[in-house]
């Protein structure tokens, strides 16, 4: 069997990846809960460049397996460990991968719950400011109420 050294450092490279990641994820969370919303798009445009970086490194470990006859899959990297018991570096850099990737999972999770929520606040002072519901019984550019009325007494008069 091959060596170790087209997995591990990939693995390497993929936990930095990963790591940097989590930073941009904790920075858009820190971001929305602070209302600086501002800035965001230049830090999607990150997040998605090192997507990008990400899922060329995990094709890169699929590529590494692959070439050991394993499959691009958990139970190809537990075969691979299996093959290589001695690699206890790469042992060591898969399981903080696994847990950085769960840490960005929930990171993403909660970030989306306050971008909905964030919407739903930006949705409703829009409804208010343009009174879609007429629940407040704001004045329209007319002057007038624009609470839903029947005929008025004025109009018949």
């Amino acid at each position: 069997m091959a060596t170790t050294t087209g997995f591990l450092p990939t693995v390497e490279a993929e936990v930095a990846a990963a790591r940097r990641f989590v930073s941009l994820l904790e920075l858009e969370q820190e971001m929305l809960t602070k209302g600086e919303v501002d800035h965001l798009l230049a830090l999607v445009q990150q997040k998605n460049e090192l997507a990008l970086t990400l899922a060329t490194l995990a094709e890169q470990r699929h590529q590494a397996l692959a070439a050991e006859g394993l499959k691009a899959d958990r139970l190809g990297v537990s075969a691979w460990f299996a093959a290589h018991p001695t690699a206890s570096r790469a042992r060591a850099a898969w399981s903080s991968l696994l847990s950085i990737a769960s840490q960005a999972r929930e990171l993403n999770r909660l970030n989306g719950e306050l971008i909905q929520m964030r919407m739903q606040h930006n949705a409703q002072a829009l409804e208010a400011l343009l009174g879609t519901h007429n629940a407040l019984g704001l004045y329209g550019p007319d002057g007038q109420n624009t609470l839903p009325s029947g005929p008025r007494i004025s109009d018949s008069a």
